[in-house]
C-alpha cells in the first residue's frame, strides 16, 4: 500500500497503518510500474513506452506541488476559477457599444495612393482605411491585392491553411457598395485580414493546425469573425498555427518568418505574425495562452496586442485553457491594434464567453493622454541581467525617458509563476481528453516528449487537489500583483522573462513592440504591460514610443 499511493498521488502523501503521514523527505523515483498501477485506478490504458515518456513531466509536476505547498494558504483563499449557475438565457450582457471610442482617435492626415502599388503591402490599417474612405482605392482592389500576395508567398512562408477567396470578394464588394452609398462603418471598413485557424468560419474548415482535425468544419462564425464582419472587415484567409496552439509546426509544414525563411516564425499564432510581417494582410487575429502572440510577434517583427483576459470573446475558438486563453490582434502598429480591439469589443460582453461578463468597461481610445503624465514602472532586476537583446531594450528605455516618461523601478511578486504552469496543461488535457483516450493523438505530427500527446497523457496524473491548490495560489499571485502595480499606469519588461508567464496567469494586457534587430538581422521586441482593462493608456504609451522610433516601419525584403 505504501508504494501504491505515492504512485497514485505522485508523491503527495503516503499511507501508514490507519493514519496519513507526510511523505519521506526523498521521494521515490517515478517508475513505469508505479504509473501502470496508478492508471488502473484512473481508468487509463497508456502503453509502457507512453508512460515512460510521461515520467519526466510527472517529476516536474511533483516539484511544482512541493513549491506551492510551501506557500501559506489560509482557508479564506478561494481558487482563481469561478462558477456561474446562470444558463446562457439568463446572462444579460450590457451592450454598451464602444463605437464612440473614435472621438479620441487621432486624425490620420492625408494619405495618397502610392505610385508603386506594391507599396500598399506595408501600409498601416489606418492608411489603407483612409484610401478606402476617400475612394482612392476600392476594397475589391485591395482584397485582390492581398489574395495575390498570399498565393505568391505562402509556398515559401507556409502561413496559410485556407484562402477564403469567395467570401472575401463577396465582403469586399459589399464594402465598396456601402462606402459609395455613404454608409461608412469605420476605419476597418473594407480592410482585408486573416484569422488564426482555431477560429471558426462558416463554410470553411477549421483545422486547429492538427491532423486529427484537418477536415473539421464547424458551422458557425467565431465571435471575432462576427464582430469584424460588423466593422466591415474582409476575411481573406485562415492562417496557420502550431498543432493545437503550440509552436509553428502544423500538419502542412513549419511556418517561416519572412526575415529568414530558413527559420520558424515561432508560435502559436505563427501564420498571423508571418502574414502581417510579409505584407500579405494588414492585420490578423491570434491568441495567447502562454506567449503565443508575444513570441511570433518577436520572430516576425510585428506589433502584437494581448488584451486583458476576458476583454475579447473566445466564442467559436478552440479552447486550450479556459482560464488563460486570450484573443488579440497582430498588426504593424499600436494604433492599428487599437482600431481592431475597438471593433472586437464594440458589441460589449458576449454571453457565450463568461469571461467577457467580467469586464467592467468597454475599450476606449486614450491617445489624447500625455505620456508625461503616465506613471510607468520597469522591471529593473530583469533589465539588469545579461541577455541577448539587452542593448536594444536599454535603448528603448532611453527613448521613453527622452519622451519625458518617468520610469519607476518595480519588482514582481515573490511567487514563482513557473510552478503554476501545470494549470494550463491540466486544462488542455481536459479540453482534448477524447483525443488522448481514443489514441488519435498518434496522428499528430510532433511526438517528442515536449509535444502535446505526451503532455496531455502526463496531465491525466495531476491530482484535482493540486490543481485547485494551484488556483488558490494563483489568487494570491493576483492580489500581490495588484499591490505591486498600485499607482502605475503601465510597466515595461523584457519580452521573455518570468513576467511573460506571470502576466498570462494574472490576465494583464501586454503589447510586444519591435525595438531593433539581432546581429543576424532578426527582429527583437520589448513588451509593455498595462493595468487590467486599461488597454487605452497602454496603447497610448506604445504609440508614443512608435512615433519616436522607426522599428515598426521596417519590413523584410521578399524575393
Amino acid at each position: 500500500m505504501k508504494k501504491l499511493l505515492p504512485a497514485l498521488l505522485l508523491g503527495s502523501l503516503c499511507f501508514g497503518a490507519g493514519a496519513w503521514m507526510a511523505r519521506p523527505t526523498a521521494p521515490d523515483e517515478i517508475t513505469v510500474p508505479m504509473l501502470r498501477t496508478a492508471q488502473q485506478l484512473l481508468g487509463l490504458n497508456f502503453s509502457d513506452a507512453q508512460l515512460d515518456s510521461t515520467r519526466r513531466n510527472l517529476t516536474g509536476y511533483r516539484d511544482s506541488y512541493e513549491a506551492l505547498r510551501k506557500i501559506s494558504l489560509p482557508n479564506s483563499v478561494t481558487p482563481a476559477v469561478g462558477f456561474d449557475p446562470r444558463p446562457l438565457r439568463l446572462r444579460q450582457p450590457t451592450l454598451a457599444g464602444a463605437r464612440n471610442a473614435g472621438k479620441l482617435l487621432p486624425l490620420p492626415g492625408k494619405v495618397k495612393l502610392p505610385a508603386n502599388r506594391d507599396d500598399l503591402a506595408f501600409y498601416t490599417v489606418r492608411q489603407l482605411g483612409e484610401l478606402l474612405r476617400t475612394k482612392q482605392l476600392s476594397s475589391e482592389e485591395l482584397t485582390q491585392f492581398c489574395l495575390a500576395r498570399l498565393k505568391k508567398y505562402d509556398p515559401k512562408l507556409h502561413c496559410v491553411i485556407t484562402l477564403t477567396e469567395d467570401l472575401a470578394l463577396q465582403q469586399a464588394r459589399q464594402a465598396d457598395q456601402e462606402i459609395r452609398a455613404g454608409k461608412y462603418r469605420g476605419p476597418l471598413h473594407g480592410i482585408p485580414y486573416g484569422a488564426k485557424d482555431l477560429f471558426s468560419a462558416k463554410g470553411y474548415k477549421t483545422t486547429w493546425g492538427s491532423v486529427p482535425y484537418k477536415d473539421q468544419t464547424l458551422n458557425e462564425d467565431a465571435a471575432v469573425v462576427e464582430r469584424l464582419r460588423e466593422a466591415g472587415a474582409v476575411l481573406v484567409a485562415k492562417l496557420t498555427l502550431g498543432e493545437l496552439a503550440q509552436g509553428d509546426v502544423w500538419f502542412g509544414e513549419k511556418t517561416r518568418t519572412p526575415w529568414d525563411i530558413t527559420k520558424g516564425s515561432s508560435g502559436s499564432s505563427a501564420g498571423s505574425a508571418s502574414a502581417v510581417a510579409a505584407g500579405l494582410v494588414p492585420f490578423a487575429i491570434g491568441t495567447e495562452t502562454l506567449g503565443s502572440i508575444v513570441s511570433p510577434s518577436t520572430a516576425c517583427g510585428v506589433t502584437g496586442l494581448r488584451p486583458t483576459y476576458g476583454r475579447v470573446s473566445r466564442a467559436g475558438a478552440m479552447a486550450l485553457s479556459w482560464t488563460m486563453d486570450k484573443a488579440g490582434p497582430l498588426a504593424r502598429t499600436a494604433e492599428d491594434c487599437a482600431l481592431v480591439l475597438a471593433a472586437l469589443t464594440a458589441a460589449g460582453p458576449d454571453a457565450r464567453d463568461a469571461a467577457t461578463l467580467l469586464a467592467p468597461n468597454t475599450f476606449r481610445y486614450a491617445f489624447d493622454t500625455s505620456v508625461k503624465k503616465l506613471r510607468v514602472g520597469y522591471l529593473k532586476a530583469a533589465f539588469d541581467q545579461n541577455y541577448a537583446t539587452k542593448a536594444n531594450d536599454q535603448a528603448s528605455l532611453d527613448v521613453l525617458r527622452k519622451l519625458g516618461v518617468e520610469l519607476v523601478p518595480i519588482e514582481l511578486p515573490a511567487i514563482a509563476p513557473g510552478a503554476l504552469r501545470f494549470v494550463l496543461t491540466a486544462e488542455g488535457a481536459a479540453a482534448f481528453d477524447d483525443l488522448t483516450r481514443s489514441g488519435r493523438d498518434g496522428q499528430m505530427v510532433l511526438q517528442n516528449r515536449s509535444a502535446w500527446p505526451n503532455t496531455f497523457r502526463s496531465s491525466r496524473f495531476i491530482p484535482a487537489v493540486e490543481y485547485l491548490q494551484a488556483q488558490r495560489v494563483r489568487s494570491l499571485l493576483i492580489e500581490q500583483m495588484d499591490e505591486k502595480l498600485k499607482g502605475l499606469d503601465a510597466y515595461i519588461a523584457p519580452s521573455f522573462s518570468a513576467n511573460l508567464t506571470l502576466t498570462n496567469l494574472t490576465g494583464h494586457p501586454a503589447i510586444a513592440l519591435p525595438n531593433g534587430f539581432t546581429a543576424a538581422g532578426l527582429p527583437t521586441t520589448i513588451t509593455f504591460m498595462g493595468q487590467l482593462y486599461e488597454e487605452g493608456k497602454l496603447l497610448a504609451l506604445a504609440k508614443a514610443y512608435q512615433d519616436a522610433t522607426e522599428f515598426d516601419e521596417k519590413h523584410p525584403v521578399l524575393q
